[in-house]
């Protein structure tokens, strides 16, 4: 490969990555905050749920956090619906 060969493959890679660092900032930009702040929380809380913060190695654990949150999020629904049901519709 002779040096314009080399110069020209070197312009087309930086042109590729603006490229891509544009259509990943539009992609940011074209969206709103609160749309993005949406998405952000609810992968927060698949990732919860899901018990990524688990070691991988440990099926045990897993299974047990993903119980654990799961009858936690059921005891704060059935919670919140015992106290609406008493103080707030009476």
């Amino acid at each position: 490969m002779n040096r314009r060969d080399e110069i020209e493959a070197e312009r087309r890679r930086a042109a590729d990555a603006a490229l891509a660092g544009v259509a990943r900032d539009a992609e940011v930009i074209g969206t709103s905050a609160f749309a993005r702040s949406l998405k952000a929380t609810g992968d927060r809380l698949g990732a919860h749920f899901s018990a990524a913060d688990a070691a991988a190695e440990d099926g045990i654990e897993i299974w047990g956090r993903r119980i654990g949150r799961g009858l936690a999020l059921v005891a704060a629904a059935a919670l919140i619906v015992h106290l609406v049901v008493t103080y707030v519709l009476r």
